[in-house]
């Protein structure tokens, strides 16, 4: 219970599957949570979903951050598919557009067309977005560097810092973003090292809490052996060796510790405008 002199928020990981933008199911989900006092979700978005390889790799995040799942999937087989996934983990999967599609498709007395992304009408902006999830896909986790000129964000961490759904989130608004990880004793690609266009931004966490996220991912992948990256000694020194190359090159620098993908997003949005002078006073 939640004692009104000493407020607090309870966190709880949500994640939305699309096959589309993801728009609707931010939308339903922001409003749903506007109902509950003292909540705050950390949203985690997977838009264009619409292979089984794709779903499998959504899969292993939400193992890696158990919580509740709201998806619109018109794929029959990837609908279930991520029902029985969630089932054997005890989540649940919610399909928020099945009560009004059922109900609208009983009264018409006719079968929707299962097109995907059909709730969404073909404008500029549409297309836009469309082409940042495109490239964020295409650039994601160290992918075809030598384009990352073309992105308008790119973010650079060590491993589990949230690059790849910062980068989908960022996506969401148009923004085209690449992301690469910090790997122990390689040097980034000079590619990377000498980005003029655009935004780049490191990502960082408390080293304890890395720890326990990648404990987290390796129990998912039924590995329980002690290893590096997972060694707290290690660990913290990797995120040093990272803030002094963020020092090094004036990239800006987030501490994800505590913040939510949105929150994150938010910052790197204010930065890129103050880039741009789009800022004014």
């Amino acid at each position: 219970m939640t004692d009104p002199k000493n407020q607090f928020s309870i966190y709880f990981h949500v994640h939305l599957v699309s096959d589309s933008t993801g728009e609707t199911l931010m939308a339903v989900m922001r409003a749903s949570v506007a109902q509950f006092r003292g909540v705050s979700p950390i949203e985690h978005l997977y838009a264009l979903v619409r292979s089984p390889r794709q779903l499998d790799r959504v899969m292993q995040e939400i193992e890696d951050a158990p919580g509740i799942v709201m998806y619109t999937l018109v794929n029959n087989e990837l609908r279930a598919q991520l029902e029985a996934r969630c089932a054997q983990l005890g989540l649940p999967a919610i399909p928020i557009l099945d009560p009004a599609l059922t109900s609208m498709g009983r009264y018409l007395g006719i079968e929707m067309s299962s097109r995907v992304g059909a709730q969404r009408t073909l404008d500029a902006e549409y297309y836009s977005r469309i082409e940042a999830l495109n490239y964020a896909m295409a650039h994601d986790d160290g992918a075809n560097t030598h384009e990352f000129e073309d992105a308008d964000v790119v973010l650079v961490g060590v491993s589990r810092t949230s690059k790849t759904p910062t980068c989908i989130y960022l996506a969401q608004r148009g923004i085209k973003a690449a992301n690469i990880p910090i790997v122990p004793g390689a040097a980034l690609p000079d590619d990377v090292l000498n980005l003029k266009k655009p935004l780049v931004v490191g990502l960082t966490a408390a080293p304890e809490r890395l720890v326990q996220i990648r404990r987290n991912r390796l129990l998912s992948l039924h590995e329980d052996r002690s290893t590096d990256y997972v060694d707290e000694h290690l660990v913290k020194d990797e995120t040093i060796q990272a803030k002094r190359l963020f020092a090094r090159k004036g990239w800006s620098m987030i501490d994800v510790t505590r913040r939510s993908i949105e929150e994150s997003a938010a910052k790197i949005l204010n930065l890129l405008a103050d880039k741009r002078g789009e800022h004014t006073l």
